[in-house]
């Protein structure tokens, strides 16, 4: 594996296909633009027209252009959990190495045994729900449980009075009938944390950890009840939480809820050797939830490339990446600088 690692580490740009002009999709530019061996081949779009506007610099085409991933070592699939990427992911990891953010996390494992299904049988690289959670998180989760075993673990999103924008809960908000916008934000309970944090390991529900806020703009005489229904009934999104819903006009929205802001913690508090206490946090903030996630699927694109180059196929998480093939510097850099 060290050598491997370091044949990965020094091997040519990664070129990267964009599926999806999104908000997503917007952030894989900016991301590729700070990582000096990421290039941005081609944008794929439902609307090619709407992003030539805003990219001049690289070819945009439409979203079909299946002959565009040609032209790419890796595909990163931008569009949301809800209805794109069950439809997408199997159709191009079929025809080409993928990564994406899935982060319908009830529905991930059988998301992933599709993908495996349909990426071993292409021999191709897919790379599933990598983002910051599920993706980065879900490691912390994995580390925290192993290095106190027997400990739960807990993730707990939206901390500030704001609390976090949920990309994926807007999206699918904006799917139901007579939503013409929305917002979604996750607020933590903050008793739960401190339950966690004092050692108490809660056996705690999801709708005992967080409460979910929406921000809807309704289509002119959609049934607002039924849009409130919907949400508060949403199974894998809202079902299990206390859901406010809150009605506003586009103006109201745009003004009050400017940014994708979010953050989140990783909690684990047991014990080592005859009881002494341990606690184990991870916490991360962004400014820019789609800019976030854009920057760990640029980063994992670089280790899909590598893994390709191995010869692997199938699919794969961030459980399955070596640290290694994340970053841009070679193996002796990282033992030297990072170590």
């Amino acid at each position: 594996m060290d050598g491997n690692t370091e044949r990965a580490s020094t091997s040519r740009a990664t070129r990267i296909v964009v599926v999806g002009y999104g908000n997503v999709g917007r952030g894989v530019l900016r991301a590729a633009e700070r990582n000096g061996d990421v290039e941005v081949a081609v944008i794929l779009s439902r609307s090619p027209e709407r992003a030539r506007s805003e990219v001049e610099h690289i070819p945009v085409r439409p979203l079909d252009d299946v002959d565009a991933l040609r032209e790419a070592d890796v595909a990163v699939l931008c569009g949301g959990s809800k209805n794109d990427l069950p439809v997408q992911g199997p159709e191009f990891a079929a025809l080409t190495h993928t990564v994406d953010s899935y982060d319908n996390h009830s529905e991930v494992m059988a998301y992933c045994s599709r993908m495996d299904e349909v990426a071993k049988e292409a021999g191709t690289v897919a790379l599933i729900s990598t983002g910051w959670d599920p993706g980065t998180f879900s490691m912390e989760r994995v580390l925290a449980n192993a290095f106190l075993p027997g400990t739960a673990t807990y993730g707990f999103y939206g901390q500030s009075q704001r609390g976090g924008l949920s990309m994926g809960h807007s999206d699918a908000i904006r799917t139901l009938e007579g939503v013409r916008d929305a917002r979604q934000y996750t607020h933590a309970i903050p008793e739960a944390i401190e339950a966690v944090r004092a050692g108490e390991n809660p056996d705690l529900s999801p709708g005992e950890m967080h409460w979910r806020e929406c921000f809807v703009v309704a289509e002119d005489g959609a049934d607002r009840d039924a849009i409130a229904e919907g949400i508060k009934t949403m199974p894998g999104y809202f079902a299990p939480y206390r859901t406010e819903v809150h009605f506003v006009t586009q103006e109201e929205l745009d003004a009050r809820h400017s940014g994708f802001p979010h953050d989140g913690l990783v909690i684990a508090c047991g014990t080592t050797g005859d009881g002494n206490r341990a606690l184990i946090e991870y916490r991360s903030a962004w400014d820019s939830n789609p800019e976030a996630t854009a920057s760990i699927l640029v980063a994992h694109a670089r280790a899909v490339h590598r893994l390709a180059g191995e010869g692997r196929s199938g699919a794969f998480t961030i459980y399955d990446v070596p640290p290694a093939y994340l970053s841009p510097h070679s193996r002796e850099h990282l033992i030297e600088h990072f170590l």
